[in-house]
């Protein structure tokens, strides 16, 4: 039975992941970092362990359990992340650091951790980026930005492991149903107040954190056709799944610099002078 491993399994993206790829005939050791849903990942037949992604001893742990467990891992899934949102300047250094932690660093800290078990598998990495790591939007600077760290990191590990026999791919996520907004919105309404010198703008910033819910794929659907690009015999470097996930890079890619950033300030609010 192939094993794979997916973080952030505690809803969303990666619940459904879990599920598909257990549907699928994966032994799926589902992580999350509330206690309270590696419960509820247990009950539901998973090989469920609390993880922050930051932690490197639960890193270290977690390794060690699935090398005397298998031996091996053949498929990672570093889905764990969420989105920062709100004026770039507004939440400063800190609030990128937090958001490179999870979003970016944790991608290397846990394939670091897996390595060995991976390398003897020769298995395969899938690491969950966004299609906000290519057109990039205003009030989502940090998160935006970690997800072009994400599709960075995913091309230089794909050459360096490729010695190893363990691949990469990136899949960039458009649209998908998750709590991802709901998340994003508290993200953005710590920072959102009259002290703020885009207070006027309030509600831009509000429907920034919702776009990733206009028309969204279901999550289940998402985790379906992942599966089916990961079961390829030859898997794909990058793959796009969801609402958006091919129109949005092609906006980026084909649209005058100008034209786009006409575009995206009109529609967030930033035409006029505050």
């Amino acid at each position: 039975m192939p094993v794979a491993l997916i973080t952030g399994c505690s809803s969303g993206i990666g619940r459904a992941l879990a599920e598909a790829f257990k549907g699928a005939g994966y032994e799926v050791w589902a992580t999350a970092r509330k206690p309270e849903d590696v419960e509820h990942l247990q009950a539901s037949g998973f090989v469920a362990r609390q993880l922050d992604v930051n932690d490197s001893d639960a890193l270290e742990h977690l390794a060690e359990a699935l090398n005397q467990h298998s031996g091996g891992l053949d498929l990672l899934i570093n889905n764990a992340g969420y989105g920062a949102m709100g004026p770039l300047l507004d939440g400063g250094v800190e609030a990128m650091r937090r958001q490179f932690e999870t979003n970016v660093f944790a991608v290397v800290g846990v394939t670091r951790a897996l390595f060995p078990v991976l390398r003897r598998s020769r298995g395969l990495v899938v690491n969950v980026g966004s299609v906000s790591g290519v057109l990039v939007t205003p009030f989502a600077g940090a998160y935006c930005a970690s997800k072009a760290a994400v599709h960075a990191l995913s091309d230089t590990l794909r050459l360096e492991l490729a010695p190893f026999g363990v691949r990469v791919m990136e899949v960039q996520p458009g649209a998908i149903a998750s709590s991802f907004a709901s998340n994003a919105g508290r993200e953005a309404e710590q920072l959102i107040g009259q002290q703020s010198a885009w207070w006027p703008l309030r509600e831009s910033i509000r429907a920034r954190a919702r776009a990733s819910q206009d028309h969204p794929t279901p999550a289940a659907d998402f985790a379906q056709a992942l599966l089916k690009a990961v079961s390829a015999p030859k898997p794909a470097r990058l793959v796009r799944i969801g609402n958006g996930s091919r129109a949005l890079p092609l906006m980026a890619q084909v649209l005058p610099k100008s034209v786009l950033d006409w575009v995206l300030k009109r529609r967030f609010g930033l035409m006029g002078q505050l």
